[in-house]
Protein backbone atom coordinates (compact mmCIF):
# COMPACT_ATOMS: atom_id res chain seq x y z
CA UNK A 1 0.00 0.00 0.00
CA UNK A 2 1.43 3.35 -1.01
CA UNK A 3 0.16 6.63 0.31
CA UNK A 4 0.26 9.49 -2.15
CA UNK A 5 -0.83 12.83 -0.74
CA UNK A 6 -0.62 15.88 -2.92
CA UNK A 7 0.95 19.14 -1.79
CA UNK A 8 -2.46 20.67 -0.98
CA UNK A 9 -3.15 17.98 1.61
CA UNK A 10 0.27 18.39 3.22
CA UNK A 11 -0.19 22.17 3.39
CA UNK A 12 -3.61 21.62 4.94
CA UNK A 13 -2.08 19.37 7.57
CA UNK A 14 0.61 21.92 8.42
CA UNK A 15 -2.07 24.62 8.59
CA UNK A 16 -4.02 22.45 11.03
CA UNK A 17 -1.05 22.37 13.37
CA UNK A 18 -0.66 26.18 13.21
CA UNK A 19 -4.37 27.03 13.62
CA UNK A 20 -4.30 26.97 17.46
CA UNK A 21 -1.59 29.65 17.42
CA UNK A 22 -3.75 31.73 15.07
CA UNK A 23 -6.68 31.37 17.47
CA UNK A 24 -4.36 32.55 20.24
CA UNK A 25 -3.42 35.60 18.19
CA UNK A 26 -7.02 36.68 17.62
CA UNK A 27 -8.25 36.05 21.17
CA UNK A 28 -7.22 37.10 24.66
CA UNK A 29 -6.49 35.04 27.74
CA UNK A 30 -9.86 35.94 29.24
CA UNK A 31 -11.77 34.75 26.17
CA UNK A 32 -14.00 31.81 27.04
CA UNK A 33 -12.50 28.46 26.01
CA UNK A 34 -15.78 27.62 24.28
CA UNK A 35 -15.41 30.61 21.97
CA UNK A 36 -11.84 29.63 21.20
CA UNK A 37 -13.05 26.14 20.29
CA UNK A 38 -15.74 27.60 18.01
CA UNK A 39 -13.15 29.79 16.28
CA UNK A 40 -10.85 26.78 15.86
CA UNK A 41 -13.76 24.74 14.48
CA UNK A 42 -14.63 27.51 11.99
CA UNK A 43 -11.02 27.85 10.82
CA UNK A 44 -10.63 24.07 10.60
CA UNK A 45 -13.79 23.80 8.52
CA UNK A 46 -12.57 26.52 6.19
CA UNK A 47 -9.21 24.74 5.94
CA UNK A 48 -10.86 21.42 5.04
CA UNK A 49 -13.01 22.91 2.31
CA UNK A 50 -10.14 24.99 0.86
CA UNK A 51 -7.82 21.97 0.80
CA UNK A 52 -10.44 19.89 -1.00
CA UNK A 53 -10.99 22.71 -3.49
CA UNK A 54 -7.24 23.16 -4.09
CA UNK A 55 -6.37 19.48 -4.23
CA UNK A 56 -6.28 17.66 -7.55
CA UNK A 57 -9.23 15.32 -7.85
CA UNK A 58 -10.19 13.81 -11.20
CA UNK A 59 -13.64 12.80 -9.98
CA UNK A 60 -14.60 16.36 -8.99
CA UNK A 61 -15.13 18.29 -5.78
CA UNK A 62 -16.46 16.18 -2.92
CA UNK A 63 -18.27 17.79 0.00
CA UNK A 64 -17.93 14.54 1.96
CA UNK A 65 -14.16 14.56 1.55
CA UNK A 66 -14.08 18.23 2.54
CA UNK A 67 -16.05 17.43 5.69
CA UNK A 68 -13.66 14.62 6.61
CA UNK A 69 -10.70 16.93 5.99
CA UNK A 70 -12.36 19.54 8.25
CA UNK A 71 -12.77 16.97 11.05
CA UNK A 72 -9.16 15.84 10.67
CA UNK A 73 -8.05 19.47 10.72
CA UNK A 74 -10.02 20.19 13.90
CA UNK A 75 -8.74 17.07 15.63
CA UNK A 76 -5.17 17.85 14.64
CA UNK A 77 -5.57 21.43 15.86
CA UNK A 78 -6.92 20.34 19.25
CA UNK A 79 -4.20 17.72 19.67
CA UNK A 80 -1.50 20.20 18.62
CA UNK A 81 -2.81 22.76 21.09
CA UNK A 82 -2.94 20.50 24.12
CA UNK A 83 -0.01 18.28 23.18
CA UNK A 84 2.50 20.77 21.81
CA UNK A 85 1.64 24.48 21.82
CA UNK A 86 0.23 24.81 25.34
CA UNK A 87 2.94 22.87 27.25
CA UNK A 88 5.79 24.85 25.65
CA UNK A 89 4.04 28.17 26.28
CA UNK A 90 3.44 29.23 22.68
CA UNK A 91 -0.30 29.64 23.27
CA UNK A 92 0.29 32.09 26.12
CA UNK A 93 2.94 34.05 24.21
CA UNK A 94 0.69 34.29 21.15
CA UNK A 95 -2.07 35.80 23.28
CA UNK A 96 0.39 38.21 24.92
CA UNK A 97 1.91 39.33 21.62
CA UNK A 98 -0.54 42.21 21.09
CA UNK A 99 -0.81 43.23 24.75
CA UNK A 100 0.90 46.53 25.49
CA UNK A 101 2.13 47.58 28.92
CA UNK A 102 0.07 50.33 30.51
Amino acid sequence: MTVNLDAAYWLGLVTSVVLPVLVGLVTTRVTNAGWKAVILLFLSTANGFVVEYAGPHPSGYSVGTAAVLALVSFGTGVLAHFGFWKPVGVARRAQDSFVKAA
